[in-house]
């Protein structure tokens, strides 16, 4: 009962809209709320709500489902693979896939977009690839360990690595980076918007630093893609990785890594391409020198589906839902004593991320919580970025982390802040 109610309700939610704007989707839910309030029983499963889209975004829209099933079910053959008509028909999807990326993120050549299972091995592809013994590279504290790791990684093999800090908020001081820039600097590394305190770092400063110093730039835009506009151009960005089952509102399993123009890494995998098969060196030519092996096709799919929805909706009109959603959440959080708010001051920029604590309590015991006693989904811990815990000052324990999404409702927000309100008021 359970599986089936939460599977009903992306379809509710969205086949219950007139148009793709914010007040298009809240009555759509209102609808389906009108549906289900005649069985209280079932009505209390189906609101399940689910506010964890940092980690994974959920639900996709309805298009996200389809594209995937039709994939396995309709085309069902590998790109690049052979000239039959299905296999023509998977070639063709995954270059549409390549395009709308493109123009989403403002890549001129969609070839220079390369597919990946995450954006944690989009990641490591880059650091992996660029750096070498004796190189430095900069980058700050408050990194998720897909950026830390890999980093580490290097390190240990005879990479220079610079970990600069940040402020209580997760925010890097510009000025600080372009101190750290030294003659053999060969990467700037950093996320767009932290994981932890949704801060926003301020990305078109530094890619305009690395540009002058002649420096590549690679963002982790795991929580900014789909959600924040991002021209890699406009920007100064060298290197985008991002996943596909976040922002980007795609299945698991998919992600991207752009590479601008004369950025050459190592490859992390070599193997079948399905061209120049003759030789025994990888094939030079992109994206083919990064896609070894049989790609995702359902996940590309889908993935291809989650960017037009968003071109269709809007990133704008997604990142003013969101944004509502946020600035809710904080004013009602705030109001509940015991209660520290992380990251960015109220009126400041931030992601689609809200951290908490609450005197004297374990998130841990917070989120059970949440979980058992209202049926609520958020992120405890140190979400994989011990560092930023150290920096707000968090660690070990770490946050109650809050993430909501597009398909949120402001009544998920008043709901989650009753229930934390109750938690804070049990133990008082």
């Amino acid at each position: 009962m359970q599986m089936y109610a939460v599977c009903l309700y992306p379809f509710i939610n969205i086949a219950g809209t007139t148009g793709p704007g914010i007040g298009s989707v809240d009555s759509g839910w209102c609808r389906a709320k009108s549906v289900f309030s005649a069985n209280p029983a079932f009505f209390g499963v189906f609101m399940f709500i689910y506010l964890d889209n940092a980690a994974t975004s959920f639900p996709k829209p309805e298009s996200v489902y389809r594209a995937v099933d039709h994939a396995l079910r309709n085309v069902g053959a590998s790109p690049g693979r052979g000239g039959y008509r299905r296999g023509l028909d998977a070639t063709r999807l995954v270059f549409e896939a390549r395009e709308a990326l493109a123009e989403l993120f403002g890549i001129r050549d969609s070839s220079r977009t390369v597919f990946t299972a995450s954006a944690t091995e989009a990641l490591n592809l880059a650091v992996s690839g660029l750096l070498r013994p004796g190189d430095h590279a900069i980058t700050t504290i408050a990194e998720h360990n897909s950026v830390a790791r890999p980093l580490r990684l290097a390190e240990s093999r005879g990479v220079e690595v610079t970990c600069l800090d940040c402020d209580r908020s997760g925010l890097l001081r510009p000025a600080d980076l372009a101190h750290a820039i030294r003659k053999n600097t060969r990467l700037i590394v950093l996320s767009h918007c932290s994981n932890v305190t949704g801060a926003i770092q301020p990305i078109g400063e530094i890619g305009a630093l690395a540009a002058k110093a002649g420096i590549p730039f690679l963002v982790d835009a795991a929580q900014s893609a789909g959600v924040i506009p991002i021209n890699v151009e406009d920007l100064g960005v060298t290197l985008l990785a991002a996943p596909g089952h976040k922002g980007l509102l795609g299945p698991q399993g998919t992600g991207f890594l752009y590479l601008a123009e004369g950025i050459d890494p190592l490859p992390l995998m070599v193997g079948g391409t399905g061209t120049h098969s003759t030789d025994a060196e990888q094939p030079l030519e992109m994206p083919a020198r990064y896609e070894s092996g049989t790609l995702n096709v359902p996940g590309i799919a889908g993935l291809k589906a989650g960017v037009e929805f968003i071109r269709e909706t809007g990133i704008e009109t997604i990142r003013r839902k969101e944004s509502l959603l946020v600035a809710n959440l904080l004013e009602g959080l705030a109001r509940i004593p015991g209660i520290t708010l992380h990251g960015p001051p109220v009126g400041r920029e931030r992601g689609g991320i809200v951290s908490f604590t609450l005197k004297g309590m374990d998130p841990a015991f917070i989120g059970f919580s949440l979980d058992r006693d209202y049926d609520i989904a958020v992120r405890v811990g140190l979400h994989c970025s011990p560092g930023t815990h150290r920096a707000i000052g968090t660690y070990p324990e770490g946050t109650v982390r809050v993430s909501p999404g597009y398909f949120n409702a402001p009544d998920d927000i008043e709901k989650l802040i009753a229930a934390v309100g109750e938690i804070a008021g049990r133990n008082a």
